[in-house]
């Protein structure tokens, strides 16, 4: 295996002189707090934009809120496609600010618009919850596109690990029309298969921000009950079929316990008849794309990504 680059060992190296405990050794608000804690050191200043705007959509347990970004440069007349953009952190952790630099990089690389979902989280709030909310948000964002100034023929879906599996559920939702289906999905390091325990998670066991132990945490929080795993809506691996939904940039890192889920996601979406584009980053750990000041593979992660989407929003299959 590749070793991890010089960026993450420095994060590793960082996190063991800090003395920071592992996020399963937590209460989720004290894993909210440190990761939180966490962000002025990890991430790069966030750039530039045309426009931010905080919103809220209706949900179905309340107001949900939203962030809007314009990429910097674009046209404020102008109609833009959108990437509605779910937050990871396990279904536990994350908000709108944790991937405010992420949503931020991605309207400007693609120059576009970027709504950003503040879900409800578990495990004050467990599955569907999530699900739930992404659902709104998309739905609202559709059902508005004008007033966004957002072209309603040209919405994506994407988000990282946890939100990265809440957008392959919108992708199957949007097939099935319980959503208006988006045009590409994309998934970042994606957690697609709660049921399962792939070969990844035994061989990650401690020393990375993820490993096997802090998923098995955060899936106990999100979805307790072993039965509720098998439901696609928690598991899109386990949808009987994937074909038909639409096309999917899949991301994956090699030091990750999801690689082995995510490789496997895109290999079946490529056998159903799925435009993929597949990327793997051999030497790099799950999280980096929100690790910038360290890991400069976040930029190149992020550029790449933004590339596939305006490749797709011009006219290209996956």
């Amino acid at each position: 295996m590749t070793p991890l680059d010089k960026g993450s060992l420095a994060v590793l190296a960082l996190i063991k002189e800090l003395g920071r405990p592992p996020l399963h050794t937590l209460s989720p608000a004290e894993a909210r707090e440190a990761s939180a804690k966490s962000r002025t050191v990890l991430q790069p200043e966030p750039p530039a934009v045309a426009e931010v705007e905080d919103l809220a959509c209706p949900g179905p347990a309340g107001p949900i809120g939203l962030r809007r970004y314009r990429g910097a440069g674009t046209d404020a007349a102008a109609t833009l496609p959108c990437l509605l953009y779910i937050h990871g952190g396990g279904w536990v952790i994350g908000d709108l600010d944790s991937h405010d630099q992420v949503c931020r990089s991605l309207a400007n690389f693609a120059q576009c618009s970027v709504v950003a979902v503040d879900y409800r989280l578990a495990p004050e709030h467990r599955f569907p919850a999530a699900v739930e909310d992404c659902a709104a948000a998309l739905r609202f964002v559709a059902a508005n596109a004008a007033a966004l100034r957002i072209d309603a023929g040209r919405i994506a879906v994407g988000g990282d690990s946890a939100g990265g599996n809440l957008s392959a559920t919108l992708a199957i939702m949007g097939r099935d029309g319980q959503v208006p289906d988006p045009g590409y999905q994309l998934l970042l390091y994606p957690t697609v298969d709660l049921a399962g325990r792939w070969p990844a998670y035994w061989r990650f066991q401690e020393g990375l921000i993820l490993t096997g132990p802090t998923m098995d945490w955060f899936i106990d929080h999100y979805v307790p009950g072993h039965a509720e795993r098998q439901d696609w809506r928690a598991s899109p691996m386990r949808a009987a079929s994937l074909a038909g939904v639409c096309p999917a940039y899949v991301m994956t890192a090699a030091h990750d316990p999801l690689v082995d889920e995510g490789i496997a996601y895109a290999q079946r979406l490529e056998r159903e008849g799925v435009p993929v584009l597949q990327v793997h980053m051999a030497d790099q750990m799950h999280a980096f794309l929100t690790m910038g000041k360290f890991c400069t593979a976040s930029e190149l992660a992020l550029r790449q990504a933004a590339a596939a989407l305006a490749h797709h929003w011009k006219g290209g299959a996956a």
